[in-house]
């Protein structure tokens, strides 16, 4: 297999490199190359993952599956990239090295793993791996999109029938107000002064928004600010213990790749480190790489620092003692994905009646305001009858 793959490098590296391997020699491109820019669909990359394995488990040779897929992609930026990586492959670089100068397209982890499994002349196997891999991370992270899509579609509605019913029919009801003669209750007097501020205002809320929005983007860049956040979204009922579950779960799944892919310890903790964007988890897996380099075991600093359950410690534990821990780390994957769907159908259980029980109560104060004046003034009318 690795014969196919590399013609003028001068064969595969073994193993041990890789773990020697500064940031650029891993990727196999200088900086300059490496900073191409792309993205590509989940979905795209794990169908172009699965048929490179098929092809390359088929015995032909990396040049001619290249181009075969190449030719099956939608024209567009990732079809060039394929179509580069051929030319670069073709022209006497491994295959890590060519796909190193995309890494818009080809993550650290992919690399590191299409490099481990030339290192091995397991490339077929590893291809599957990260197939498998990508598959089950973009179901996951489907499936937690799905659960925030909902509720953030049903309120985003609710909030413009709302407005609608504020700016433009509040308003006639106060004309009719004005004919009565009346004076009104308190809670419509409310309701009338908000919907007259949203009237002449408007543009003056949707640009305070729009400024809360992307000043909250601005402080994202800090890390002080940003590092609040993160903690925050880890301790939200409910919600939190879907993303720490999420983050677990992948933790989980990308360590226990690494690591079955032959990738060295340490620079599998990197790779996830730097791909994690929670700085609350990022900081957990610094002190865990510390302590592995420092000798120590990898159960510790996880423990101590409360990102992980005691059960997910214990495993990783068992597997550390047993030589097993990419298994064990497999096993965690498993069941955290699992519990990350139990948590979604948690989520839409308690968010729904929440979000009724919230309509209800605006949609229900509106109407009240509105109609207390005139059946203030119908019982009026009764009296004098």
């Amino acid at each position: 297999m690795p014969d196919k793959i590399q013609r003028k490098s001068g064969g595969a590296k073994p193993a041990a490199a890789v773990a020697t391997a500064g940031p650029a020699e891993l990727l196999g491109a200088s900086p300059k190359k490496r900073a191409r820019r792309g993205s590509v669909k989940p979905k795209v990359l794990v169908q172009f993952t699965t048929q490179l394995a098929t092809l390359q488990g088929a015995g032909l040779p990396i040049v001619r599956c290249l181009r075969v897929l190449a030719a099956q992609q939608r024209p567009g930026p990732f079809q060039d990239a394929v179509g580069a990586v051929a030319d670069d492959v073709e022209g006497g670089d491994s295959l890590s090295a060519a796909m190193g100068k995309h890494t818009g397209y080809f993550d650290p982890l992919y690399l590191n793993m299409v490099k481990a499994g030339e290192a091995g002349g397991i490339l077929e196997q590893i291809l599957e791996r990260l197939a498998i891999f990508a598959e089950k991370a973009d179901a996951i992270r489907s499936k937690v999109k799905g659960a925030l899509t909902y509720p953030t579609c049903v309120m985003g509605f609710a909030i413009l029938v709302v407005a609608f019913v504020m700016v433009f029919v509040v308003p006639r009801f106060q004309e009719v107000f004005e004919q009565l003669n009346q004076e009104l209750p308190p809670l419509t007097l409310v309701l009338l002064d908000i919907a007259a501020v949203m009237k002449k205002w408007w543009w003056v809320i949707l640009l305070s928004l729009g400024s809360v929005y992307f000043l909250h983007q601005l402080l994202m860049k800090r890390y002080g600010y940003r590092k609040v956040v993160h903690r925050l979204s880890l301790r939200v009922p409910v919600a939190g213990v879907l993303v720490r579950k999420t983050i677990v779960a992948r933790f989980a799944r990308t360590f226990g790749t690494l690591l079955g892919a032959g990738v060295p310890i340490l620079e599998a903790l990197s790779i996830i480190r730097d791909s994690i964007t929670n700085v609350i988890v990022g900081e957990a897996l610094e002190s865990v790489h510390k302590n592995i380099k420092q000798g120590e075991t990898i159960t510790q600093p996880m423990q101590e620092s409360g990102v992980f359950d005691d059960i997910v410690v214990n495993m990783v534990d068992v597997g550390e003692q047993s030589g097993n821990l990419d298994r064990m780390l497999m096993k965690v994957a498993d069941a955290y994905e699992r519990e990350v769907d139990d948590s979604v159908s948690t989520l839409f259980r308690v968010i729904e009646p929440i979000i009724i029980l919230v309509l209800a109560v605006v949609i229900g104060t509106i109407v009240v305001a509105l109609f207390l004046p005139i059946l203030k003034v119908m019982d009026s009318l009764s009296a004098n009858h």
